[in-house]
């Protein structure tokens, strides 16, 4: 593994860590009254978008992180409606 590999990594893994809060607290208070479902919209629709290409040329780093984040923000979507009041 080169240090080009590494960097890849680095990234997918920081990238992957930003909604891990958010899952969280949100889990944690019961509340997801703050969040924008166009945003979850838009973040998980880039999320099959990047799987789709990461997946046609193999890029190993793109396709971990975005397979994360796929279940991250589907995890905060589906809090949206659970924790509708």
């Amino acid at each position: 593994m080169n240090y080009i590999d590494l960097i890849g990594y680095l990234g997918s893994f920081l990238s992957c860590i930003t909604f891990i809060p958010q899952v969280y607290k949100t889990w944690q208070t019961k509340s997801a009254g703050d969040l924008s479902l166009t945003m979850l919209l838009i973040v998980l629709t880039s999320t099959i978008v990047w799987l789709v290409y990461a997946f046609a040329l193999m890029l190993w780093p793109v396709i971990i992180c975005n397979a994360i984040m796929f279940v991250l923000c589907a995890m905060l979507i589906y809090f949206k409606f659970a924790y509708k009041k």
